[in-house]
């Protein structure tokens, strides 16, 4: 930060789950909106999505966001608690890799778009800071013209009406009208040849050097201060400046002071016709003329003026302006007054209303009487307008809007208000195309952030109902109040109502209850966004039910105590209102098929605006894949889960007077077969069979070897096979296979318990880990001697060993899962596998599996990576006498 002053800081901490990166990316943004700091809002967006993404989503650990305010920019440090760092190595330049992959991405964000910015390391946690520079402006000023020369200054009247405060040269009061007493309490006579700066309560901030001596020196100046009232109390006001000088030449100050909540412009006055000369250098821009000085900076604000100009300039009831889509096909209605806005906002109107001349907006149209002419203007349809005229907005040719004031009386308007109203239109549509496309920019620079979120979000999971989720949260409240996601199973399944969410989770019950009694939206696979007015028809048919209940129990109430709303009737009112608007669906298409839809919805009568649909478009699209691709891992999981289980024994059998217990681990999420297995079965009458085996690799080829030897060697032990005949015919088994067998290493053995109390056992270790024996007094020693594996040697000849298990003895088989679990260049072995066995002398087949599993988990840190299989047999000693 160097030697720049802090002037205000925020911090927040956000939680390693998915929903966080919204939360912190709307953090981010209201904190610099609410400092002003606008112009890097977008960049600060996308840089602290892509940072907390990292923390929470790559890392998995929270996220701390630190906003720190200084007088040219703005800093942001994100931070998360990883302990682990790869070091880089001396001399190595930075590498941030490519910008696919998952991670990484917002490193190469902050090179691109950060002024400076940096990666701080402490034991703990790592800091990622990036600092985005203000453009030079004055600090603290929301919308100032430049210094001028006196001379250059508009020229007035020496004494001002239409303002409430006129500042002179020494910053002394020298016009206080009735309005600044009655809001101030102070008289003009007290007021009179008093410094400004008396009454008012500059918001000094530290570390800025602009005061209300400076904001009256600029040429316009917009912003909110405070004034003090009579009895000394600050009254919040937004004031309007406007630097004048007299016929004299005298520079002053016009200040007009409205309530903070309210807003009020100052024009510069026309001057007087002096010489043409004069005429020619203080010529006033007639965009200006209609719009006032200084003009909105935003789309909206501009709109807002320009349909409040034209009202007040025809002296009409209502005015309204619409924008063309960029097909020019429709008109959507930004701004209006007098007009119900709050309910017609962004509705959509075509271009082409109807044939002949005034059924399009391409042509200036005058209505004397809309009652004549039902549905000429859809907009003011029950509105009770009846005289309307209507103008084009046009730039180099091309249809960018359309404008029109209406009055409540008929045959107000004529060809010559017509007129009027295009020469103002004609002067303002440049202004309002550049500042729409400005919005479009910025819309745009919104949409690609958002995307880039909702792909790594989407693509960090293949959990179906976790995919659901993520979908109905990415969109409410970004683009929808409310979102609910139908999937269809297939081709012959009815869609299935599979999540609802609404910004009001009070609401949420409501609304799944209000979709569950109608029939979902019909699975079309043509692209593009539909509307669906089922939800809203049978909302409002609902509470028109609920309203005449109410209307039953306040009949029936008695005198003075009216009927009581019930919480099923407050139920259905509240969730009409949330589904009261527009209702789109979405159909999410996947692979050629569509496999649910997605369907969002506003309130109130609220329509969406065109570049919302298509984001939710391309969002749809997104989902549609995120959704089929945790489909399709899903039934594989459940495949893979199915044929695993095959391939294991479904339980041990119990072997008289012999402790058998056995610990299997699957290495990695489940997802593949084969591998480790082992079995344990009745050969005959007082002889069992074990085995303990390892097939090369993972996958389908891996269990097929796997299901081959498990149900070769119950077959051939059971027709009287001894251990070497039934290893040597399953090794020919194996090879038959050709190119995709595999090899197998195999510990094999057959036992028969002993009338005093041993066991008798015959083993073959066909290239497997040695089965180990702890006898009682603690040593441990080799039961077997090793033997060419399975699967490699066609002629093999293999012999079987007699082992005797005197009561206390233990053998112990494992898979080379436990014997090669590694720590770093450490591995565990066959010794240090020995010198936990013989710790476990005395304790139960089922302790001493315990015991090798838990000395096996501890010797590493990280998750073993092979599977790991455990059979441990006991001779009990007999019972104490």
């Amino acid at each position: 930060m160097g030697s720049a002053v802090i002037t205000a800081r925020a911090a927040a901490t956000f939680e390693p789950v998915g929903r966080s990166v919204a939360t912190a990316r709307a953090f981010v943004r209201d904190t610099l909106q609410g400092w002003g700091y606008t112009d890097v809002v977008d960049d600060a967006v996308v840089l602290t999505s892509e940072l907390v993404t990292n923390a929470v989503i790559h890392a998995g650990t929270a996220a701390d966001v630190l906003c720190l305010r200084t007088e040219d920019g703005v800093r942001i440090e994100v931070s998360d608690h990883y302990p682990e760092r790869e070091v880089p190595l001396q001399g190595a330049g930075p590498e941030f890799g490519s910008p696919d992959r998952e991670g990484g991405r917002g490193l190469l964000l902050c090179a691109a778009l950060a002024t400076r910015w940096g990666v701080e390391y402490s034991p703990a946690r790592k800091h990622v800071w990036f600092q985005l520079d203000l453009p030079e402006r004055p600090v603290g000023i929301r919308s100032a013209g430049p210094l001028l020369p006196v001379g250059m200054l508009p020229v007035t009247d020496e004494r001002v009406r239409v303002a409430v405060v006129q500042i002179d040269g020494s910053d002394a009061i020298a016009t206080w009208n009735e309005d600044a007493a009655y809001l101030f309490g102070h008289t003009a006579e007290q007021v009179g040849g008093k410094q400004f700066t008396d009454f008012t309560a500059w918001p000094q901030t530290p570390g800025t050097s602009t005061g209300i001596a400076d904001a009256l020196r600029l040429s316009r100046w917009e912003g909110s201060y405070g004034i003090r009232d009579v009895d000394g109390r600050i009254v919040p006001v937004y004031a309007s400046h406007l630097r004048i000088r007299d016929t004299n030449g005298e520079p002053s100050t016009v200040c007009l002071l409205v309530r903070d909540y309210e807003r009020a412009v100052l024009q510069s006055p026309p001057r007087a016709p002096v010489s043409d000369t004069a005429t020619e250098s203080g010529k006033t821009d007639p965009f200006e003329v209609f719009i006032g000085s200084p003009a909105p900076d935003d789309l909206d604000g501009l709109l807002q003026r320009t349909v409040e100009r034209a009202r007040d300039m025809l002296d009409a009831d209502a005015a309204f302006l619409l924008l063309a889509t960029d097909d020019e096909t429709e008109l959507e209605v930004r701004a209006t007054t007098g007009l119900p806005s709050a309910r017609q906002r962004f509705a959509r109107v075509p271009v082409e209303a109807g044939t002949g001349r005034y059924g399009s907006a391409r042509m200036p149209a005058v209505h004397e009487d809309l009652d004549n002419v039902p549905g000429a203007v859809p907009l003011l349809a029950g509105t009770g307008m009846r005289s309307v005229v209507t103008v084009p907005l046009k730039v180099e040719g091309r249809l960018t809007g359309s404008l029109g004031v209406a009055a409540e009386a008929a045959g107000r308007y004529t060809n010559e208000e017509a007129l009027r109203l295009q020469f103002a239109a004609d002067r303002i549509a440049l202004a309002v195309e550049s500042a729409r496309l400005g919005e479009l920019e910025r819309l745009r620079r919104g949409s690609l952030s958002f995307l880039v979120e909702a792909s790594d979000l989407l693509a960090g999971t293949l959990d179906r109902d976790q995919t659901l989720a993520l979908m109905a949260q990415m969109t409410v409240p970004t683009l929808a109040t409310w979102c609910a996601v139908y999937t269809i199973a297939d081709q012959v399944s009815e869609p299935d109502l599979s999540y609802v969410l609404h910004e009001d989770e009070d609401r949420i019950d409501g609304l799944k209850a209000l979709l569950s009694r109608i029939p979902p939206p019909e699975p079309v696979p043509t692209p593009g966004v539909r509307v669906w007015t089922a939800p809203s028809e049978a909302a409002h048919q609902a509470a028109l039910r609920g309203s005449m209940r109410t209307l039953g129990l306040a009949e029936n109430s008695r005198l003075g105590e009216p009927g009581r709303l019930g919480p099923d009737v407050r139920t259905t009112l509240a969730t009409a209102a949330a589904v009261g608007g527009e209702t789109v669906v979405l159909p999410l298409v996947a692979r050629n098929r569509v496999i649910g839809m997605l369907t969002l919805g506003k309130p109130s009568d609220d329509h969406f605006r065109q570049e919302i649909l298509e984001l939710a478009e391309d969002l749809s699209r997104r989902a549609a894949l995120a959704l089929d691709n945790a489909r399709l891992y899903s039934e594989r999981m459940a495949i893979s889960k199915s044929l695993q289980r095959s391939l294991l024994p479904p339980g041990l059998p119990e072997i008289p007077n012999v402790e058998i217990e056995v610990i299997y681990r699957a290495a990695g999420e489940g997802n593949e077969v084969g591998g480790d297995f082992y079995d344990v079965f009745p050969i005959r009458d007082g002889a069992y069979g074990f085995a303990i085996g390892d097939v090369c690799g993972t996958g389908p080829q891996a269990a097929a070897v796997t299901g081959l030897a498990r149900h070769a060697l119950r077959l051939l032990a059971r027709e009287g096979f001894g251990g070497p005949a039934v290893l040597e015919r399953l090794n020919a088994a194996i090879l038959d296979e050709g190119s995709r067998s595999r090899f197998l290493t195999l510990l094999y053995g057959e036992l028969w318990p002993q009338e005093d109390g041993s066991a008798l056992l015959k083993v073959v270790c066909a290239g497997h880990p040695l089965p180990l024996r702890l006898r009682q007094d603690g040593l441990v020693e080799a039961a077997a001697e090793p033997q060419p594996l399975l699967g490699v040697i066609e002629d093999l000849e293999l012999y079987e060993q007699t082992v005797t298990l005197d009561p206390g003895d233990v053998l112990l088989c494992v898979t080379d899962g436990i014997t090669e679990r590694r720590e770093g260049s450490r591995m565990l072995g066959d010794d240090g596998l020995a010198d936990v066995l013989a710790t476990c002398t005395g304790l139960t087949a089922g302790a001493v599996a315990a015991r090798i599993l838990r000395a096996v988990e501890r010797f590493a840190a990280e998750p073993a990576s092979d599977d790991m299989a455990i059979l441990a047999m006991r001779v009990p000693e007999p019972p104490a006498a």
